[in-house]
């Protein structure tokens, strides 16, 4: 089924200058939608890499914290 939708004409200019050779409007925005949903799950994957990594260096700072503990005898 095809619609009709209607753009603001500083819309229809962008989405104009995002358009090449023959490609239709509707191409342009499925082709954004795509690389956006690829920006966003290659975002959560550095966000997950990100966190892997300070959890690791936050359990060798423990480690060293331990190691550094059990040398004193703190007083409180």
């Amino acid at each position: 089924m095809v619609t009709t939708i209607q753009l603001n004409e500083d819309v229809k200019k962008i989405l104009n200058q995002l358009k090449t050779g023959k490609e239709t409007y509707e191409e342009v925005i499925v082709k954004m939608m795509t690389n956006l949903e690829k920006q966003k799950r290659e975002q959560g994957e550095l966000l997950i890499e990100g966190y892997k990594e300070m959890a690791e260096e936050s359990l060798k700072i423990a480690k060293e914290f331990k190691a550094i503990e059990e040398d004193f005898d703190w007083e409180w």
